[in-house]
Order: structure tokens, then sequence, then C-alpha cells
């Protein structure tokens, strides 16, 4: 067989470890904020990071998946690997979060250009943001509370 025609096998899988009743709803900023806060690595005050919580049809959450860790005031997050996540997922929305270790909650120009950017993707991928967080161990931004979505 001519290696030229070879090509390598894509497997794409999701195993749910939680059953859908105890998954946990996103109907508020404050929900998004504490399963975030839940499930952050513990460099929450030393690295900045950018997560998504997949989420269903009823809100609810299907997993939480790190995007991208970077250093103390950036991270660099590649669109493609969101939305590889959020279908991969099977997931209908997302909620995005990033850290800012310096504690401040206003969002960066590089945010919000961030922000808009992943907005566009979902709608043509029939996926819809709902929220994206700043957070801080103690509080926490939200673009959707702030009309910014």
């Amino acid at each position: 067989m001519n290696s030229f025609f070879s090509v390598s096998e894509i497997e794409l899988t999701y195993k749910s470890k939680v059953k859908a009743s105890d998954r946990p709803q996103i109907i508020t900023s404050q929900n998004a904020f504490d399963v975030f806060l839940h499930n952050w690595s513990d460099q929450i005050e030393i690295q900045e990071e950018f997560n998504i919580l997949l989420l269903n049809q009823a809100n609810r959450v299907i997993g939480f998946y790190n995007v991208s860790k970077g250093g103390r005031a950036s991270t660099i997050v590649d669109a493609k690997v969101v939305f590889a996540a959020a279908l991969k997922g099977n997931a209908v929305s997302l909620v995005c979060g990033h850290n800012h270790p310096s504690y401040s909650l206003i969002p960066s120009l590089q945010d919000i250009e961030l922000t808009k950017k992943l907005v566009a993707g979902a709608k043509l991928l029939d996926l819809k943001i709902l929220d994206h967080l700043i957070i801080t161990p103690v509080d926490y931004y939200s673009f959707a509370d702030e009309g910014k979505i």
C-alpha cells in the first residue's frame, strides 16, 4: 500500500461522569462564578488562565475545560481550541472565564476584543456565549451583567 494515501484517524470522545440531574445549572453570573471558583486551579492568584464551562440545552454544566494558561498578566486564547472543546462536548452554550491575578476587575481592550470574537464565532456554529467572567478569588466581573454580550 502506498503510504502517500495513509492518513491518521481522528477520534472524538466524550464521557460524562456526572448524572444529568447532579450537574450544576447556570442561571445567573453568580452561579457561573461559583462553579468556576470551585474548579479553578490553585494558581488563580499567580497565573492567568482561560477556562470555559460547557452547557447543555437546560444550562446544566456538561464540563469544565482549561483552554490556556499564561503568565502574570495575560494568556493566549485560540478560538479554535474553545470551539473544538465545545463541539466535542456537545455543548449548546458556553460561559467563558479568565482570572486577573492583579485582582483588577476592569476588562482590558484585549478582553473586550476576545469576547466579541468568541461571540461572533459561536454564532457561526449555532452556539451561544452566555457570559464571560473576569475572576478573582473574591469577586468577578460579568460581561453579560454589564450588557457587553
